[in-house]
């Protein structure tokens, strides 16, 4: 695939190398890693409109829990004590 490049002002790219450098990466590599995970970002939005949608319907929780028996019990935690 061929480079290009994109026009940002200094302080822009001063970030994005500083956040590359931090994660060990180049800029073009972690441009690439940001670009992926705004992909996974936007979808898991996306399915997350999608399943308040449906949970919104009148019923449909009330009948999830008729047919799967609803959430599980929440676990007795015991509170941890200093020694």
């Amino acid at each position: 695939m061929a480079d290009t490049s994109v026009k940002i002002d200094d302080t822009t790219r001063d970030r994005l190398k500083a956040l590359a450098d931090g994660a060990g990466m180049s800029m073009k590599d972690y441009l690439a890693k940001v670009a992926v995970e705004k992909e996974h970002e936007q979808a898991l939005d996306t399915a997350t409109a999608a399943f308040r949608r449906v949970i919104a319907a009148p019923g449909i929780l009330d009948r999830f829990d008729a047919d799967f028996g609803g959430l599980p019990p929440a676990p007795a935690h015991e509170s941890p004590r200093a020694a």
